[in-house]
């Protein structure tokens, strides 16, 4: 029997606040929530640096601007996960250092501790953190289940293209509230 994990990804104050989407958040809570009445470890990924950004190359596109701005660009407060999906006591945060939830952090080896084989992917930005994150997990072959609307794009388009024709390559897509159903009903 495989055993699950949600990885709840990017939701940081400072990310929520650039996609306005009032469903969004309880959305995803009741995912957070389904998955721990049916014992399912919920994980999340954050993105984070180091003060005065040593881990970014001027090079990177996605993230040198931040190496360029310097230390204290970003307040503590905005980089913490958005109170609306706050973790409970005793749940895993990972800290990623570039957009897969895998890179640079310990989440690879927290899984493999705990025997984990299947994931069940949200986050902002679909064409960020969930395709990266989707990708490199696919290559370490874990199972994967994307939950369609629990993830949120700028590009609404892009999302489609993503949930309809790409990730179905490598995982199972589906809704929030078909997996919470599916959860509920294998307890």
């Amino acid at each position: 029997m495989p055993k699950s994990a949600l990885l709840v990804m990017d939701v940081q104050r400072v990310i929520v606040d650039r996609y306005p989407d009032p469903a969004y958040l309880p959305r995803l809570r009741g995912a957070a929530e389904a998955a721990r009445a049916a014992g399912i470890p919920v994980i999340y990924a954050v993105v984070g640096f180091r003060p005065g950004y040593p881990e970014i190359s001027l090079r990177n596109k996605t993230f040198g601007a931040l190496a360029r701005v310097g230390a204290g660009a970003q307040s503590e407060q905005a980089t913490q996960i958005h109170p609306d999906v706050a973790p409970e006591p005793g749940e895993i945060i990972v800290t990623k250092r570039r957009i897969s939830a895998f890179a640079g952090s310990d989440l690879d080896m927290i899984l493999r501790a705990g025997d984990i084989d299947h994931l069940v992917l949200t986050g902002i930005a679909t064409s960020g953190v969930v395709l990266s994150t989707l990708r490199q997990a696919a290559d370490l072959d874990f199972r994967l289940t994307v939950l369609a609307d629990g993830c949120l794009d700028s590009d609404p388009e892009t999302h489609r293209v993503l949930v309809d024709k790409v990730f179905p390559q490598h995982a199972d897509v589906t809704t929030v509230a078909d997996w919470i159903a599916t959860v509920g009903a294998s307890r």
